[in-house]
């Protein structure tokens, strides 16, 4: 006799073809995204300010991200007319709008990043859910 499976979570709820959700859970989900957004929640930064607020991102990463959220309207470019040129990012109401999300997630990794440090180094000797086990 088969058993019946449970089916639960949010994706239960969306439609079919939820492939475009998982597109956008997938751009706001992103780690520079989440490093981006939650930076200009402070206020417009130029360019080279938001590569320094952000360890670790490259120019490379820093433009892809940018272009993605602007082009998702979560970001604005303003480009003045100046030499040298001056370029300023800002959230739009709607990258406001993930902000809260965003400052929880940072929050969250940030507050428990030394236990799944923990985690991290038990399972490089014994592995996740299971002891070490020696050869007799």
């Amino acid at each position: 006799m088969a058993t019946q499976r449970t089916i639960a979570g949010p994706c239960t709820a969306w439609p079919e073809d939820s492939a475009f959700i998982r597109e956008v859970l997938d751009r706001i989900g992103d780690k520079w995204t989440v490093l981006v957004v939650s930076t200009l929640g402070a206020g417009p930064l130029r360019y080279s300010d938001l590569q320094a607020s952000v360890p670790g991102i490259s120019q490379r990463m820093l433009t892809v991200t940018l272009k993605e959220l602007e082009r998702d309207g979560l970001v604005t470019r303003t480009a003045y007319p100046e030499v040298p040129p001056r370029v300023v990012y800002a959230l739009t109401d709607l990258g406001r709008s993930l902000l809260a999300a965003v400052m929880s997630l940072a929050g969250w990794a940030a507050e428990h990043h030394g236990t799944i440090a923990a985690h991290r180094r038990a399972h490089a000797t014994t592995g996740v859910g299971r002891a070490a086990t020696r050869a007799g």
